[in-house]
């Protein structure tokens, strides 16, 4: 990565280590240590070995930057970073989990593919937490401000809606010995860009709720605003019943996620 910078033009300095030491005052912390999802392996079959490695991880960290952003990759994700946020210590709003970046990358990538347009003019939205449980949002998506609806019909939506929720594992069925990088890494990249520079972006991230939506004391994927103070506002969206009972379902997944790593 430190070698390819003269060719593609950025002047860093990268430093690999296995000492926390090095990494004390950092302004954002990013968590991607874990164990690989394998094929027919549930996120759930992660919480016990994740979990470990996410408290070890946490508890070196945090206390070298204590007023760092930490951003959880690992997962299950929505349970790591509600493990993290008890580990650190940190406020509600300086830990979060990169979920609904990716996701909502997956979901847009499909709709480009279907409706035969560049992938930079749709925008969407999405919530839930982190896998075959999340809810990619067709009202709240465009294309070029166009509905999507006015490009795909319901039945070909429903199944893009359906390979976006799958699509972790799509990868990993793939991949055979390990799980997607090239997006997660990307799409951590844009979270981090947004805390580094204030950029105050809106994007669907896994933030501590505390009755919004009517969810408390859980991490779930939620449209957020996202600056130097990590998630700044968390943005209720005026959903219809349809959309609120897919919420409150995809709530319960991780809810039961989170008991299962209280135990």
């Amino acid at each position: 990565l430190l070698e390819s910078g003269p060719i593609e033009g950025f002047d860093l300095h990268i430093k690999g280590t296995n000492d926390y030491a090095d990494t004390a005052n950092s302004d954002v912390i990013v968590v991607t240590s874990g164990a690989p999802r394998k094929p027919g392996m549930s996120r759930e079959d992660l919480i016990k070995v994740n979990a470990n490695i996410t408290r070890d991880c946490i508890s070196k960290a945090a206390p070298l930057s204590p007023n760092a952003v930490i951003i959880m990759v690992n997962n299950p994700l929505d349970t790591m970073a509600y493990l993290a946020k008890q580990v650190s210590g940190f406020p509600k709003n300086r830990v979060i989990g990169q979920a609904g970046v990716l996701d909502s990358a997956r979901y847009r990538s499909f709709i480009a593919m279907e409706a035969g347009v560049s992938v930079e003019d749709i925008q969407a939205m999405l919530m839930g937490g982190h896998g075959d449980e999340m809810v990619p949002l067709p009202r709240f998506t465009t294309i070029g401000g166009i509905p999507v609806t006015e490009f795909i019909g319901a039945e070909r939506l429903n199944a893009i809606v359906d390979r976006a929720r799958k699509g972790g594992g799509e990868i990993v069925n793939l991949l055979k010995t390990g799980s997607a990088y090239y997006a997660p890494s990307s799409a951590t990249v844009q979270m981090v860009e947004a805390v580094l520079r204030d950029k105050k972006r809106v994007l669907p991230c896994a933030a501590f709720l505390e009755g919004e939506y009517g969810l408390n004391d859980m991490y779930f994927g939620v449209p957020c605003v996202l600056g130097a103070g990590g998630v700044e506002k968390v943005l209720e969206l005026p959903l219809n019943d349809e959309e609120m009972a897919l919420v409150k379902k995809s709530a319960d997944v991780v809810k039961s996620s989170i008991e299962a790593l209280k135990a």
